[in-house]
């Protein structure tokens, strides 16, 4: 389907429409969870108009397919369009990147290099949408809260990786000792 018009003004009355054809409120879950995963899929565009690590781009680009391959499927209530390939992709580059990363021994706050800062944004909102399928309960599709999940750890080890290439120290989170006085 081609979209020759892009206001259709069928949402002026605060419903928004499925694929399939069902209406919904603009705030219901489902679409909350819709608007969460396209949110992620544009700061990972973001991202994307940083200098990278090549290793990173393609990677990232397929991640965008799939997003969007999950938002359909989340507006395709009872389909499944994700598949578990897909899940063992990002744990393949999940080990690939964090290989070469020193462990670490403390939680590290979210910085560094303007593109691993927006990876570390991308992150955040990662796990809002993951939160947001999680919400749909047994209405989610069964690998969307999964993929969403393994997405946002890979955000987090690709965060560290940008710094480390951009010779960004990572800053470590210390406890504030004056809100134990």
């Amino acid at each position: 389907m081609r979209l020759s018009k892009i206001y259709t003004r069928t949402g002026d009355n605060g419903s928004t429409g499925l694929a399939d054809g069902t209406r919904l409120a603009k705030d219901d879950p489902r679409i909350e969870a819709i608007g969460s995963v396209d949110e992620l899929n544009s700061q990972i565009g973001l991202v994307l108009t940083e200098s990278l690590p090549d290793a990173l781009r393609q990677p990232l680009v397929a991640i965008q397919h799939t997003l969007f391959d999950l938002g359909g499927e989340l507006s395709l209530p009872g389909r499944n369009i994700l598949r578990e390939h897909q899940i063992s992709q990002l744990e393949t580059w999940l080990d690939e990147a964090n290989k070469d990363l020193p462990p670490l021994k403390e939680f590290i706050l979210p910085g560094g290099s303007r593109a691993a800062s927006q990876c570390h944004i991308a992150r955040a909102v990662c796990r809002r949408a993951e939160r947001r399928v999680v919400s749909l309960d047994n209405r989610a599709p069964s690998l969307a809260a999964r993929y969403l999940n393994r997405l946002s750890d890979l955000l987090f080890v690709y965060s560290r990786t940008i710094n480390r290439h951009d010779h960004h120290p990572e800053t470590l989170w210390q406890q504030d000792k004056t809100a134990r006085d």
